[in-house]
């Protein structure tokens, strides 16, 4: 029974010293993210046309 004190008196120190991060920081990681996920998919999309494009004249 002790250790299960013990561990959750830990886990307890160790919660508080985590910083959770504000709305900002959050929204800011959000659009970040929103961005560079947009811009590879439309690269990907691009070279996937292109290649389909080139697959297709050189098969005809």
């Amino acid at each position: 029974m002790d250790k299960l004190k013990s561990y959750y008196k830990l886990a307890k120190d160790e919660l508080f010293k985590v910083i959770f991060p504000i709305k900002e920081q959050v929204r800011s990681a959000y659009i970040s993210v929103f961005v560079v996920v947009t811009v590879i998919s439309l690269f990907l999309a691009l070279i996937d046309a292109l290649m389909s494009v080139g697959l297709s004249a050189v098969m005809n």
